[in-house]
């Protein structure tokens, strides 16, 4: 039996839905509302390959803020290597500060490396301990210049806090003098805890591990699809 619905495509700029009916799993076909499109489209029950179904791309991007690694997902999944990567590689993600005035920002370093241990790839980053939220960040060498940056970066969202809290590491100390500036790391045990979080959400931010990036845009692509998750999805 041959179920036909009308439904726009992509390619003629129409309203899409999702196809989520079934008809005992019979063969349906699709077809385009625009009488210019006339494209046709099935269901992902048709589909012999996984990586063309519809919810692929959201499943991939879960699991890898989930701490699975890309081999594991092309297992799981049934898709290709390459297929998880692309998805990686193309997806776009950038954290907002969801105030403007924050009670008190915790800043900290945290390592991690591209190929091996020697390129070791530096992200400093503000989070707020009472939204779990992660304010800003920049990426860099562990120097004062990067420490500036991400002061930088907090004074052209016009961010606004009432105190800073960091560590002991001498680049802190003077980038941050102007400000109410509370070193201890009793006042960054928020931050410290997140640092655990984002090593187990994603997989190539492990210290033990054979999961490692191979490329630097993709290492950067992985942080900024885990930050999202973090913020918007509050894990």
């Amino acid at each position: 039996m041959l179920v036909s619905k009308s439904l726009h495509t992509k390619f003629c700029l129409g309203s899409r839905k999702t196809m989520m009916e079934r008809f005992n799993r019979e063969e349906m076909e699709w077809d385009c509302k625009s009488e210019k499109c006339a494209r046709q489209f099935i269901g992902d029950h048709n589909l012999t390959y996984k990586g063309c179904h519809s919810c692929i791309n959201q499943k991939i991007k879960l699991m890898l803020v989930r701490g699975v690694g890309i081999r594991d997902i092309s297992e799981i999944e049934k898709v290709s290597i390459r297929k998880v990567l692309t998805v990686l590689a193309k997806s776009d993600y950038s954290i907002v500060p969801k105030k403007k005035h924050y009670n008190n920002i915790e800043v900290d370093e945290f390592w991690t490396y591209v190929q091996k241990k020697e390129n070791k790839q530096w992200l400093i980053y503000a989070y707020d301990r009472e939204t779990r939220e992660i304010i800003a960040y920049v990426w860099g060498k562990r120097d004062l210049r990067t420490a500036k940056k991400l002061r930088k970066q907090l004074k052209e969202r016009d961010i606004t806090y009432n105190s800073i809290a960091t560590d002991d590491w001498k680049s802190f100390k003077i980038t941050f003098k102007e400000d109410k500036h509370l070193i201890r790391k009793t006042y960054t045990v928020g931050i410290e805890g997140n640092n655990c979080k984002l090593r187990h959400r994603i997989k190539r931010a492990f210290r033990r591990t054979c999961c490692f990036s191979k490329k630097l845009s993709n290492h950067f692509k992985a942080f900024s699809l885990a930050f999202f998750y973090i913020n918007y999805r509050h894990t």
